[in-house]
């Protein structure tokens, strides 16, 4: 898919500049709709997390996080997109960034919990549900997984 811009995938620090700027997205788009905020502990609890990122030029577009699960697995949590910049096929692009970057430190599966109005984007990238549908912060989610191969 052509977005007519070029985007910068890349990882960020916990705790760097970049990194609140992925919290102040994740907190807009996520969070904030729920009613719910970031506390210091659950962002302490990121520390040991990949924080993937898409950028157009200095603007955050789109991140992730991926937490590792044991050797062979990743979990995928809090993929956000830039309101403005959503539908156009950043998360797609994102999460295929996110599965070669899982490969490349050797990981073999992806897991995540789907919000239900993200069910269609994840079937369409190949996931696949591994559960019944179960309510996480206040909302309807499913869980996924994807084998990645090389």
């Amino acid at each position: 898919m052509h977005l007519g811009v070029s985007l910068v995938f890349k990882p960020v620090a916990h705790h760097s500049s970049a990194y609140a700027l992925t919290v102040s997205l994740r907190d807009r788009v996520l969070r904030r709709p729920l009613g719910l905020h970031f506390t210091v502990a659950q962002l302490e609890q990121e520390a040991d997390e990949f924080h993937l990122t898409a950028w157009d030029d200095e603007l955050l577009v789109a991140c992730l996080c991926l937490k590792t699960v044991d050797a062979f697995t990743l979990q995928m949590r809090q993929v956000a997109v830039l309101e403005e910049r959503q539908g156009k096929g950043i998360g797609q692009q994102l999460v295929a960034y996110a599965e070669d970057f899982a490969r490349e430190h050797l990981f073999r599966k992806i897991i995540l919990h789907a919000r239900d109005t993200a069910i269609p984007f994840y079937h369409k990238l190949g996931y696949t549900a591994v559960e019944e549908p179960f309510v996480e912060v206040t909302i309807l989610h499913q869980a996924f997984e994807k084998t990645l191969t090389d």
